[in-house]
């Protein structure tokens, strides 16, 4: 299995993260599984498939890094151009870099840039790539179409990648602008200047308490057809009322929508969601998912993961997201990394497998988490 990534990185154009979040959906979405469905998860086949995780990062932050030294330096230079309401970026030429072909001392050097903390393909620019040489140059003008006041929010962060005969990526080193502080009416601001290459600091995500909160309630109901002879399985009902002091990634535009995920089924059918809610950063959902096929030991070995994104053109970004089960590290006796729940989300757990057929509501804080990729 490859490694679980922090869902800051996912690449939210995967299976898992194209689907835009419907303005329509139900306000009761009930998925039926058979009742032995939760039962065959514990098998040992299907845990090697069910609990396979993404190795693909966003390609901000993926490639090699640490085998090539970071060295030479970029020019290039920004400018706003108010009457297109664009930024251009004039790519002009990089000089001395690193060697990624030692015995014939070149690169193939290409240059990409981004606008953080926006990490979706819409935000990813990059130039030609010049074939064997350590002093490419581009002179290429790389644009987007951003209001000025979400632009002051950005940083800009260039790097460049040394691209082999396999199109895989080696980091030959980056630089980073905060656009917050840029004096956009300074002059020599708009010249080309040098800028020397950095190594690639790690990504800092959201501290927990600046990614907000949830307010929701479960009820576990282990009888739902109440007089049936034959035994039945029970239902976990999962009310996701608000969410609370959602952060903003994109300036002031936020569109968040709520999804859920029974693990360890990582199926597309196990997975929920709410409508999308633009405009606010306290978004009511007041929705409500059913899940059955739950057996009394299924609740010792599932989680429900519940993920909040920002839904922007083709992307989905990743805001922040709860895990809510006993966090044993364990289920069906292979250990996992999605069963990390935290103290409060233990608690609403447990007092939920306790007190049967009566919702216990929780406003738990919101945090990063890594993402289980989800099968077909």
């Amino acid at each position: 299995m490859s490694k679980s990534v922090p869902a800051f990185l996912q690449d939210e154009s995967d299976d898992r993260e194209t689907d835009t979040a419907s303005e329509g959906s139900y306000q009761l979405s009930r998925h039926k599984k058979s009742p032995s469905s939760l039962t065959n998860l514990s098998s040992s086949s299907g845990m090697t498939s069910l609990s396979s995780v993404s190795g693909s990062v966003m390609s901000v932050y993926s490639g090699d890094f640490g085998n090539l030294e970071v060295k030479g330096s970029i020019q290039f230079a920004i400018d706003y151009v108010d009457s297109l309401k664009e930024l251009h970026v004039f790519v002009a030429q990089c000089k001395d870099l690193a060697a990624a072909d030692i015995k014939k001392q070149r690169s193939d050097p290409y240059v990409k840039t981004y606008l953080l903390p926006d990490k979706g393909k819409m935000g990813k620019k990059k130039t030609l790539v010049v074939k064997k040489t350590l002093n490419p140059v581009y002179n290429e003008i790389l644009r987007y179409k951003i209001d000025k006041q979400i632009l002051k929010t950005q940083k800009l962060n260039l790097s460049v990648w040394h691209r082999d005969t396999f199109k895989r990526n080696s980091f030959l080193g980056e630089v980073e602008l905060d656009l917050e502080t840029w004096d956009w009416d300074n002059k020599q601001n708009k010249q080309l200047k040098w800028y020397p290459l950095k190594r690639k600091t790690a990504p800092v995500p959201l501290e927990a308490e600046n990614r907000g909160e949830m307010k929701l309630a479960l009820q576990y109901v282990p009888e739902p057809v109440p007089g049936k002879k034959l035994p039945t399985t029970g239902e976990v009902h999962i009310w996701v009322k608000e969410c609370l002091d959602l952060p903003l990634l994109r300036g002031s535009h936020l569109n968040s929508f709520v999804k859920c995920t029974i693990l360890p089924d990582t199926s597309r059918k196990s997975r929920q969601k709410t409508r999308a809610v633009g405009k606010t950063t306290n978004p009511v959902f007041n929705h409500t998912m059913v899940y059955d096929g739950f057996r009394p030991e299924d609740l010792t070995e599932a989680c429900v993961e519940l993920t909040v994104w920002d839904h922007y053109k083709l992307t989905n970004q990743f805001l922040g997201g709860l895990r809510i089960g006993f966090g044993t590290g364990k289920s069906y006796g292979t250990e996992v990394d999605w069963m990390d729940s935290t103290s409060e989300e233990v608690a609403l757990w447990e007092k939920m497998v306790k007190s049967p057929n009566t919702w216990i509501e929780a406003i738990l804080p919101l945090r990063m988490l890594l993402i289980a990729k989800i099968s077909k």
